[in-house]
């Protein structure tokens, strides 16, 4: 089994995932090889909370130009995960 920090990359902040958080979603760049499974024994163990779904989305990297030189940013695999009803919400995020 992987590490829990390896499936787990980072969290996402946005406008909208911030606006989400109230409703007990969290978003957070995960490996591309992480299905659901891992994904919400991740976060249960990590952060010491009750899963009740998880969405995945795969985020294909933009191509983008300098000059006359075109390169294309990497894809990513991003997580939505919801907390199951009257789970505390996720410290990391407290604050924004």
């Amino acid at each position: 089994m992987r590490d829990l920090h390896d499936i787990i990359k980072r969290p996402v902040i946005s406008e909208k995932t911030t606006a989400e958080m109230a409703a007990l979603k969290y978003t957070f760049e995960v490996d591309s090889r992480a299905n659901k499974v891992e994904i919400k024994k991740a976060v249960e163990k990590l952060f010491n909370v009750k899963v009740k779904d998880v969405n995945t989305i795969h985020i294909t990297g933009k191509v983008k130009r300098m000059g006359i030189h075109s390169g294309r940013r990497p894809s990513w695999k991003k997580a939505v995960v919801t907390l199951a009803e009257g789970s505390k919400p996720i410290e990391i995020f407290e604050g924004l």
